[in-house]
């Protein structure tokens, strides 16, 4: 099994790739959306390299949980409920939730994932 270090590594060197980005950008606590400007299309080079990287598969659902946000049972007024919540924290055991928690709107969910939570995730699938 890798350690984190080692897996850590691999994502870091994925995101760069990726992303275009320095490195040194890609620190634990960079966000993917908000410090390393991770938009839509680029999720879909990162799973594809970290799937590579890893040799594991990586279901979409898994790391975007768009069901949950887009589905009115989860979400009113655009923020998500406390049954969402804790349908995302069975769903994504590997992401700290807690700063999303004291204000889960929709619009700001894309901008909660780090590099460490990708690592946890890596991680879980080792």
């Amino acid at each position: 099994m890798a350690s984190a270090e080692e897996v850590f590594e691999k994502v870091q060197a994925a995101l760069v790739d990726a992303l275009g980005v320095e490195d040194d950008e890609v620190t634990p606590e960079a966000t993917m959306v908000g410090d390393l400007g991770a938009e839509s299309i680029d999720f879909l080079d990162i799973v594809f390299k970290l799937e590579k990287a890893f040799e594991i598969n990586i279901p979409r659902e898994e790391l975007f949980p768009d069901d949950i946000l887009t589905n009115a049972e989860y979400v009113q007024d655009g923020k998500v409920t406390e049954e969402g919540i804790n349908v995302l924290k069975t769903r994504l055991p590997w992401a700290d939730l807690t700063k999303f928690e004291s204000n889960p709107r929709v619009q700001d969910f894309g901008n909660l994932l780090t590099v460490n939570d990708l690592c946890r995730y890596v991680q879980s699938k080792l």
